[in-house]
């Protein structure tokens, strides 16, 4: 990479704000540059009614067309659903998977992958029975923490952010940043 990776974060209404908010730390500890997009210009209502103010819509941030790395997408039933019913979202995740771009989603969100055909062929994990009722062609679920195959990494939930958030960092910066990161939170 020439430049410091470029990352979207795309918030949607219900979205979980544990996964959203440690997956945006984690990433800016790392020294990436983060763009939070919510899908519309309004303040974020998570599932636990904490409120997040994104830094741009996400018309916006396919403006600037911007080169991102990696697309992350946080959970939450609600957020998921609300993601998985953007038309813009599915054809973003798609592009990043043609380009070869990381696409990473926790919790129910990778559903979401799997609607728009990344899931395809791959190892993934997500909340349990999210992905076990959905007919992903190939697709081998693990049931595991985290799980990276090729430029698609997923993880299962609420209780597995950090450790999302430490192989998202690992993968853009290297295992020497992830650990540096992960030293310093004192875990």
């Amino acid at each position: 990479m020439n430049h410091n990776p470029i990352v979207l974060v795309i918030l949607a209404q219900g979205c979980e704000e544990l996964e959203a908010v440690t997956i945006i730390d984690l990433l800016r500890r790392g020294g990436v540059d983060v763009t939070v997009a919510g899908l519309d210009d309004e303040v974020v209502l998570a599932s636990r009614g904490v409120r997040l103010v994104p830094d741009c819509t996400l018309e916006e941030a396919m403006l600037e067309q911007r080169p991102y790395d990696m697309v992350v997408l946080p959970g939450g039933g609600g957020g998921s659903t609300n993601l998985g019913n953007d038309a813009r979202v599915i054809k973003l995740l798609s592009q990043m998977a043609e380009r070869d771009r990381y696409t990473c989603a926790i919790c129910a969100a990778p559903m979401v992958l799997a609607k728009a055909g990344v899931l395809d062929g791959k190892r993934a994990t997500a909340y349990p029975g999210v992905l076990e009722s959905m007919e992903v062609p190939g697709l081998t679920y693990t049931g595991e923490a985290v799980v990276h195959d090729g430029k698609v990494i997923t993880s299962r939930g609420p209780g597995t952010a950090m450790d999302f958030g430490l192989a998202l960092v690992g993968a853009l910066m290297g295992d020497d940043k992830r650990n540096e990161v992960e030293k310093a939170l004192v875990r």
